[in-house]
């Protein structure tokens, strides 16, 4: 989420006409609301998958405080993930307390309780106070224990996603972005790697626009679970830091250590070593290089499938870049 445009008025309204009435539905339970067919349509900004809407209604107490959030899925965007597990991941965190409710689902969205906290912005993550509460709520995040198998998903899924991605460019864009050499390097990182790792349930795409923070309490909330998944806790950490590039190399060394010792407290019980410490250090650094493949990937597919105004392409080729650009001093490659 983000900041809002200009509210639509009833001749903009972009919501198709089974989601106004289950709007409608929800808000005739509410003994406060004037009227349930006077809602308001604000459409919130910074969602790069989906189109997301604020919905306020007007109250007998002459305030527009009931809302909830609409969320039309993307065009294309299935092809990322299975959309009726990311309503199970949904349900089940909203069980666990660990984020919105749902209130409803039509064809291509769901209806979801409306969260009074405000979403981060990039300069919320250069402060330390900030950091270790998010810290904090990642461990929590990862310490869950969430149903459908707990293996590693990030190979197949970049495998998967490699193939649609050849499958939408054409010839030239293949070229240009070098695929035909993907399915070795994604091999090659799968392989080096490997070991033991502490596999943990992962948000997967751990940015400011996914963080929301109550001003009051200072309680953090993580949102959207489209790509979360059961991944080695370095990955997750390694996506988080290399979305977080304005964070000094300094700060992004507290943050990794506040939350390893915090995921290690929580998963194994015990205090990690410095030795252990050190060595999750240099994983992460080497999971840049898988983040950096998944959403280079991932830009490319979003070119072709999906309508947001974002520049997709460039994103990707700039993830790409970025790639093969630390490769050899990571991997001690070439």
């Amino acid at each position: 989420m983000g900041a809002v445009d200009n509210p639509k008025t009833d001749k903009e309204n972009p919501l198709p006409a089974e989601v106004k009435k289950k709007l409608q539905s929800i808000a005739s339970e509410w003994s406060d609301v004037v009227d349930p067919n006077a809602l308001q349509v604000i459409r919130l900004k910074g969602a790069m998958t989906n189109e997301v809407y604020q919905i306020k209604w007007p109250t007998k107490a002459g305030e527009m405080s009931r809302k909830v959030l609409v969320r039309i899925y993307g065009e294309g965007v299935d092809v990322f993930f299975d959309r009726e597990d990311e309503i199970r991941t949904f349900e089940c965190m909203s069980k666990l307390g660990q984020g919105p409710s749902l209130l409803g689902r039509f064809g291509n969205g769901r209806i979801e309780e409306f969260i009074r906290a405000r979403t981060l912005s990039a300069s919320d993550l250069r402060d330390p106070e900030i950091s270790a509460l998010i810290a904090a709520k990642l461990r929590e995040f990862h310490g869950l224990s969430m149903p459908g198998p707990k293996s590693i998903k990030l190979w197949d899924r970049l495998r998967d996603w490699l193939q649609t991605a050849k499958r939408l460019c054409s010839p030239e864009e293949a070229e240009a972005f070098c695929l035909s050499a993907l399915g070795e390097e994604i091999t090659e990182l799968d392989s080096k790697l490997s070991g033991n790792q502490c596999i943990v349930f992962c948000h997967n795409d751990l940015q400011y626009g996914n963080i929301m923070m109550d001003e009051h309490t200072k309680s953090i909330t993580i949102i959207d679970y489209e790509y979360s998944s059961y991944n080695p806790v370095a990955f997750d950490i390694a996506i988080t830091s290399a979305r977080w590039l304005l964070i000094t190399i300094q700060k992004r060394l507290i943050f990794w250590i506040t939350i390893n010792t915090l995921v290690w407290k929580s998963v194994k019980g015990c205090q990690p070593s410095e030795l252990e410490v050190e060595q999750l250090l240099e994983d992460v650094e080497k999971y840049t290089l898988a983040s950096h493949l998944y959403w280079g990937i991932w830009g490319i597919i979003s070119h072709h499938v999906n309508g947001i105004d974002f520049d997709y392409l460039e994103y990707g080729k700039q993830r790409f870049q970025r790639y093969w650009q630390t490769k050899p001093e990571l991997l001690g490659s070439t």
